[in-house]
């Protein structure tokens, strides 16, 4: 794949094994998209949500790793869980501080957005931080449209009808 900037990566699955590879990510995420990614105070994660994110069905849910070319290092993921039905599904991604700004998420979630569509789900969902405005920017320039979280102020629901 390539960002806009012309940085070039490739997109796949985690397996059980990128675990370490996942907690090193992590450690290159700031607290704030930390806490937007989770949406709670994470300070580091830890050993199950680790686990959590590379141990998957893979026919619900499926957490993409982008990795960079050459060195194998993961500068971003994104994560889509479907409901049972695979009718609709929520999206979270999380990148690397050192590599925002590139158009790296754009093309993450334009790839997420084709394989939901490829699977036949209808509807994409991303909870946000209203604090979020990147993300939320990013969201709505991609056609997203955005309400409010029903019993949380401080969330914004974004959607896209696929």
């Amino acid at each position: 794949m390539t960002a806009r900037d012309g940085y070039r990566f490739h997109v796949r699955p985690a397996a059980p094994a990128d675990e370490p590879a996942l907690a090193e990510f992590f450690t290159h995420v700031s607290s704030e998209d930390l806490r937007f990614r989770f949406l709670s105070t994470v300070r580091k994660v830890g050993h199950d949500q680790l686990t959590a994110l590379v141990t998957i069905d893979h026919h619900r849910v499926e957490n993409f790793l982008a990795i960079e070319s050459g060195t194998g290092l993961v500068i971003a993921t994104a994560m889509i869980a479907a409901d049972e039905t695979r009718t609709n599904a929520e999206v979270a991604v999380a990148i690397r501080s050192d590599f925002k700004h590139r158009g790296i998420s754009w093309t993450l979630v334009e790839h997420v957005v084709q394989f939901a569509r490829s699977e036949g789900i209808a509807t994409l969902e991303s909870i946000e931080s209203r604090d979020n405005h990147q993300a939320i920017e990013l969201e709505r320039d991609m056609g997203w449209s955005a309400s409010p979280c029903p019993g949380d102020p401080t969330l914004i629901v974004l959607r896209m009808v696929l």
